[in-house]
This record gives C-alpha cells, structure tokens and sequence, in this order.
C-alpha cells in the first residue's frame, strides 16, 4: 500500500527571496481573498483521511478557510531562523552578508543560531516518513511554502541546493506517493482543471 499526500501552501504567500523565515503573520485580505476563490477546486481535499497543517497561523487559517478543520504538526513548522526570525533572505543578506553567504552555500551550516537547512529538510522529511500506511492511504497538508519545497527535496532526494530553486505559489498544490523512503512526485490534470482529486 502506498500513501498519497497532497500539500496545499497556505495563502498569502510570496516569491521566495520576498518570504519571511518564520513568518508568524495571520492570513491579510489579499490572502482570505486567495482562500475564497480557490476553495471550490481545493475542497474536494476535504475528503482525504488525514488532514494537517504548520502550526503558523496562515497554514491554519487557510485550512480552515477551506473545509479541512486540520490537525496541527508541530513537525510542518518553518525552519528554525533563530536571529534571522522575521527578516526576508534579502534583509538577512544585507545584515549579515557572509553568514548568509554561508547559509545559502552551505545546507549544512547555521550561522543564524538555529537550524540548518539540511536538519530542516529532515525533520520535514521525517514527518513525511512516518505518516500510518494503516490510518487511510490520503492526506492533505497545508504548509507554508517553505515546508513544501522541504518536502519536496526530501521526496525527490534532490540535493539540497535544489530547495532554492523550487517556486510554491499560494494555494498551489503538490502531490508525493509512496512510503517512507520511497517517494515520487506526481503530476495530475491537466492546467485550467484545478487541483488534483484526493
């Protein structure tokens, strides 16, 4: 038996480069607006047997604006920025120009005083890991664009470089299949058909 997990980035989201690390900041009007519109295509998620988020509140609000009422895993945090909490990679590089240099070079360093990027990617990885074949073979998260591309390296096993290229729009959807250890990314629809069934 294989498991189907579906990531939803919550709304409200930006490019890369504009993302705040660790940002806590609730859904905005642009955001709930993002929400509304795609709920119809994005409801049918709704049915899938476990439904999580990230515990940052536009994960959780974005999962309830949709119908899923999801269960918060700790696990589908941001990764830990420690002083760079709140600044955008742009903000970090300015203010830090070499330990930024470092960080983005180096997956394994964390000049920042918290996680590095490859602990990051697997402890998200690890969650994905140890979702129960047993409880239904469906889930959806909803997770801030960060734990997606996370995920989605670890899926792949890309190399951790990867992570900056990956572009995850709001409301975006992204689907990995298999078990722990063995997981594939999968393309379904085609574009203007809206998100893929459960």
């Amino acid at each position: 038996m294989s498991l189907r997990v579906t990531f939803v980035a919550a709304g409200g989201g930006s490019s890369p480069l504009a993302e705040r690390f660790e940002d806590d900041r609730p859904l905005d009007r642009d955001g709930w607006w993002q929400v509304e519109r795609a709920a119809p295509g994005l409801l049918p998620l709704a049915a899938a047997d476990l439904r999580y988020c990230s515990p940052a509140p536009r994960s959780r609000a974005t999962g309830d604006g949709l119908g899923y009422t999801p269960l918060v895993q700790p696990a589908l945090r941001d990764c830990d920025m420690g002083r760079w909490r709140g600044l955008t990679p742009r903000e970090a590089m300015a203010r830090e120009p070499a330990a930024a240099e470092l960080w983005f070079a180096d997956a394994r360093a964390a000049p920042h005083g918290g996680e590095s990027l490859l602990g990051f990617i697997g402890r998200v990885g690890g969650w994905l890991d140890t979702r129960p074949l047993e409880d239904g073979g469906r889930i959806v998260a909803v997770a801030e664009p960060s734990v997606i591309r996370a995920a989605l390296v670890y899926a792949l096993r890309a190399p951790p470089a990867t992570y900056w290229t990956l572009d995850v729009r709001p409301l975006s959807t992204a689907v990995v299949v298999g078990r722990a250890g063995r997981w594939s990314l999968r393309f379904d629809g085609a574009p203007g058909c809206g998100p893929a069934r459960p």
